[in-house]
């Protein structure tokens, strides 16, 4: 074999090679998805926690919708106010407010005043414990304590304490994923500097409350006639709070009967949870 049989079928080659590379190049840019601007810039305005609290898969599904306009600036509960500014800056538009979020888990029914009504073996997981006659715990809107919400924190600021979840605040970035996870639907997301809630959410008449667990709700509404901005209200046999009027001034706290209304201290670090 000559050097030519060699040269010539490497020349065809190259020039093909060439040819293709030309022709793809004008066809990306011929069919190129033009992508607006502002998205790279939206997203770096995000946390990059992908978390999912705000309902899309990630950062950049939500920059793209928020520069379509199908997704408000505030969407990010993570970010909060800051993101939310940077973001309206980027795409020249007025500001909104938005209040920071925490998680809260509306149950007091720990293992000493919860009663029981069978012992659980099955699964770590509140949701598999659900399906069995709604958990092991008398009370059927009492927290199962297995933790689901645990591990669908993405921010490790769910802990499970003495058979029942509780908040960091400090750690939580109120994206709403534990609020989405509890089968029990007991967690709620209220204003971060809130300063009372109240740890109960069954919906029963007192005296069977009571069958249930030792510190529940009695919806005897102590709090509800002593509150004087008409922050708290009795309905459906559970007392809640409309944090908007609420001054906390610890009148509910120090009424109730059951010690279910409780004070809450953001700080840094911790489960911080107290009786007044």
């Amino acid at each position: 074999m000559s050097v030519k049989d060699i040269l010539i079928p490497a020349l065809i080659f190259l020039a093909l090679g060439g040819v293709l590379g030309a022709v793809l190049a004008f066809a990306s840019k011929i069919f190129a998805v033009k992508v607006d601007e502002r998205i790279p810039k939206v997203v770096e305005c995000l946390p990059g926690a992908n978390c999912g609290g705000c309902g899309y898969t990630g950062c950049a599904a939500l920059a793209e919708a928020i520069v379509s306009g199908s997704a408000k600036i505030t969407s990010c509960t993570v970010g909060g106010a800051d993101v939310a500014d940077k973001i309206a800056d980027v795409l020249g538009i007025p500001r909104e407010s938005t209040q920071k979020m925490r998680a809260q888990v509306m149950c007091s029914g720990t293992t000493e005043f919860a009663k029981k009504k069978y012992v659980y073996e099955g699964a770590k997981d509140c949701i598999a414990a659900e399906k069995l006659g709604g958990g092991d715990k008398l009370c059927p809107n009492g927290c199962i304590g297995l933790g689901t919400c645990v591990r669908a924190c993405p921010f490790d600021a769910i802990a499970v304490e003495n058979g029942v979840a509780a908040v960091d605040y400090a750690k939580c970035r109120g994206c709403g994923l534990c609020v989405t996870a509890c089968p029990k639907h007991i967690i709620k997301l209220i204003p971060y500097d809130a300063k009372h809630w109240v740890g109960c959410m069954s919906v029963d008449d007192g005296k069977t409350t009571r069958k249930y667990c030792d510190v529940g709700c009695i919806s005897c509404r102590i709090c509800e006639k002593n509150c004087e901005p008409n922050a708290i209200t009795v309905n459906d046999y559970v007392a809640s709070i409309d944090y908007d009027k609420c001054t906390g001034c610890d009148v509910c706290v120090e009424k109730c009967p059951r010690k279910i209304i409780w004070s809450s201290k953001a700080q840094s670090g911790g489960l911080f949870i107290k009786r007044i």
